[in-house]
């Protein structure tokens, strides 16, 4: 994975930068020679440095401090996560704030991320169709509620978003090779490393058939 000198240079925010999927983000489209603006609430846990990379200090709950990193930004990451289990508002009032102040900004291009799991996939098989709406719609019912009202209130936003509902998340090496479906199920698709999800997001940032929609990527 190197940078392609025929592909066009993007300034890009992400926001969640050391997690999981934002870390990966962050790493990938700077490998592609893009520059890369990384949101934290702790600068101090990026750990990575690049002379295209400037990491800023700021939280989706409190929008004014992502106001002006979002100006003259081609596209945005909301890579924001909680691994607690308890009801929570941060995907939909977190990503509502941004939403909003994208629109001050006047920045268009946005990706954010659910989980295929809200949603029980006809084509897989019993098993597994069983699995999601009994366990894992259990288990994970706070996040999943606020990454429903997330999704909502994404849907009614004028800005040209992308939803990704990735299936389960792997910290496997990045392949480059995975299939997706746009506003509809993946057939058999049951996982995707978060290398391999951030490398479709910066490769799609500018694919309009995925402008206001939602897709679903796996292996």
């Amino acid at each position: 994975m190197t940078e392609d000198p025929a592909l066009p240079i993007y300034n890009i925010l992400v926001i969640g930068a050391n997690g999981g999927i934002g870390s990966q983000a962050v790493e990938i489209a700077l490998k592609q020679g893009h520059r890369v603006t990384a949101i934290l609430r702790n600068p101090a846990n990026l750990g990575i440095t690049d002379p295209n990379l400037i990491v800023a200090k700021g939280d989706i709950m409190k929008p004014e401090t992502l106001e002006k990193h979002l100006e003259n930004k081609d596209a945005v990451i909301s890579a924001i996560g909680k691994s607690s289990m308890k009801d929570t508002r941060l995907y939909s009032r977190g990503n509502e704030n941004l939403l909003l102040a994208m629109k001050k900004a006047g920045t268009t291009r946005v990706f954010f991320i659910s989980a295929s799991g809200l949603d029980v996939n006809p084509s897989h098989n019993f098993f597994i169709r069983l699995i999601t709406k009994y366990v894992l719609q259990k288990i994970l019912k706070n996040m999943y509620a606020d990454l429903e009202r997330m999704e909502k209130i994404i849907k009614e936003s004028d800005r040209n978003w992308t939803i990704m509902r990735p299936p389960q998340l792997t910290n496997t090496p990045f392949t480059g090779r995975y299939r997706y479906s746009i506003n509809g199920f993946l057939k058999n698709g049951l996982k995707i490393s978060r290398a391999d999800l951030a490398y479709f997001m910066i490769n799609n940032i500018k694919n309009t058939e995925i402008y206001k929609a939602t897709v679903e990527v796996a292996y």
